[in-house]
């Protein structure tokens, strides 16, 4: 497990293939910001990776950055912790109406350690594809 701290974030590296995302308080998330995320993710992880947003800050997208995040080159799986609400009801519409190329694996949760089961699992489905 590793730390990085990016200008807009900490990204915590889980495994090679699953990275932990927390976006700094008060961030108006823009396509700049989602480029700089997607690429530090691609040079970090081995593809296909997931993501685990934790959604402990608020923050805001732009519609750029909306669109740029739906259709990350090499994302398989997004699971989201919500402790609130209107945190979980702000993405779940994010999540149906932003459009995208292909339809988002994302699922809602809880606790932490729940969206990391879920992504440990999603991403073993991603290794035995590759065997199969």
């Amino acid at each position: 497990m590793s730390l990085h701290v990016l200008d807009f974030a900490k990204i915590i590296i889980l495994s090679e293939d699953i990275a932990e995302v927390i976006v700094n308080e008060g961030v108006a998330m823009d396509g700049q910001i989602a480029e700089e995320l997607e690429t530090f993710l691609i040079l970090h992880l081995s593809a296909p990776f997931s993501v685990l947003v934790n959604k402990v800050n608020s923050y805001t997208y732009k519609f750029c950055a909306q669109l740029k995040l739906a259709n990350m080159q090499n994302l398989h799986a997004i699971a989201v912790v919500t402790y609130d609400n209107i945190s979980k009801i702000r993405t779940e519409v994010l999540r149906d109406t932003t459009p995208a190329n292909k339809v988002w694996n994302l699922q809602l949760f809880s606790t932490r350690e729940l969206a990391i089961e879920w992504l440990e699992v999603e991403q073993e489905k991603t290794r035995y594809d590759d065997l199969g």
